[in-house]
């Protein structure tokens, strides 16, 4: 395959032909370098973690998954190292160009396998989604994309790094093979009758940027078309950033004990963002994770309390239009912590979210989001086609 997109681990020759029969025949997937293809190894985005591991024995449950549907796996895709990042960058391999708007970054860490939908290289593409890598590049790059209910879908034969956040997610660029790919991945049929009740967050809208909510705002108005009552209330009792706040520490103090015992036997090479926020997260105590602990348990009774009734909660994906490639450092890294403000709420709580690709800025995708109640996966794709429709 011709990659002109840089969405392909460049040294990485990987095709596994699929089944060829079953409801995914005759579809092309990716699979970003986190999840293991037998005979190959699991390179996340890291030359010393692929020179320190032996190739996978077995496929991953999910790309087992979609081999076994008919899917055909067309290779590896770029991930940022180790997973950690948002923005898409990988000083190794490069960073993915996005093919809806090339001048910008295509977001991360599931950075190469949405390039690769987004380009039309594929049909579809898994990713993973622990604090928005899913969301993130769904919506800088104008994809359907799930971060589904926290252990929903098998992480088994994926490369992990904070249990209680990590999830297998895909991307699609339209809603019909959105829904296919996702009875595959959940196991189960969509559901029609999805949520009648949606709430629009009121403090995770004031959040986004001009632009980002200029766009979204006939989003908003058209969609409503599709439930019977639609209410504004805010999320948050409180300060709507301190979900971000928690949840950042959080998933450090998870991520920095996954990868201390590598870090420490090998000594990896890393890119300054990475390096900094690894040792910047080996410093998290137990003392220092108990209030944030405490509120991930009142988050998660707030959330359950708002979408009880049939309900989902719509808002902005990220708060921000995906950054341009040629952006200072500092700038994208500000982005980072701007883009968390929202993809933090799903990951803390551990909700299903879809990113519909419905908005855009100047040609530039705005991705709007929908979080629906646990376990309420099935439903929440078949809203996305239902809402795509109108």
């Amino acid at each position: 395959m011709r990659d002109a997109y840089g969405a392909f681990v460049p040294h990485v020759d990987c095709v596994v032909q699929g089944s060829g029969r079953g409801p995914l025949a005759g579809l092309t997937f990716a699979a970003k370098d986190l999840f293991d293809v037998a005979g190959h190894v699991t390179g996340s985005g890291n030359p010393d973690w692929e020179r320190t591991h032996p190739p996978a024995r077995r496929h991953a449950v999910a790309v087992a998954a979609l081999l076994d549907a008919g899917a055909t796996l067309a290779g590896k895709t770029i991930t940022d190292e180790i997973s950690l990042g948002l923005v898409g960058r990988n000083q190794f391999h490069g960073t993915p160009i996005n093919a809806k708007a090339p001048d910008r970054v295509p977001g991360g860490s599931s950075s190469g396998s949405a390039a690769a939908v987004a380009a039309g290289l594929v049909d579809t593409a898994l990713g993973t989604d622990s604090g928005g890598s899913v969301r993130t590049p769904a919506a800088f790059c104008g994809l359907y994309g799930l971060r589904p209910t926290h252990g929903r879908i098998s992480v088994e034969g994926m490369a992990t790094q904070s249990p209680s956040f990590d999830t297998c997610g895909w991307f699609a660029a339209d809603a019909e093979t959105f829904v296919r790919v996702g009875e595959v991945l959940l196991a189960a049929p969509a559901v029609e009758d999805g949520p009648r009740r949606m709430i629009v967050a009121t403090d995770c809208f004031a959040l986004a940027e001009p632009d980002v909510a200029a766009a979204l705002a006939p989003v908003v108005a058209r969609i409503a078309g599709g439930f019977d009552t639609v209410v504004e209330a805010p999320l948050a009792e409180g300060d709507i950033l301190d979900w971000s706040r928690n949840q950042s520490l959080l998933q450090r103090g998870e991520f920095s004990r996954t990868f201390a015992p590598w870090v420490e036997r090998v000594v990896p090479r890393f890119s300054i963002e990475v390096g900094t926020t690894l040792a910047l997260a080996a410093l998290l105590t137990e003392a220092d994770l108990a209030g944030p602990k405490a509120f991930r348990e009142t988050a998660r009774r707030r959330m359950a309390d708002l979408l009880a009734d049939d309900t989902v909660l719509c808002l902005p994906t990220t708060p921000i239009l995906p950054p341009r490639r040629d952006e200072p450092f500092s700038a994208l890294m500000r982005s980072v912590g701007r883009i968390i403000e929202l993809t933090a709420i799903a990951g803390l709580t551990g909700h299903p979210q879809v990113n519909l690709p419905f908005a855009v800025h100047g040609g530039i995708p705005v991705g709007l989001s929908l979080i629906g109640p646990k376990g309420s996966d099935e439903r929440l794709i078949a809203l996305a086609r239902r809402l795509a429709a109108l």
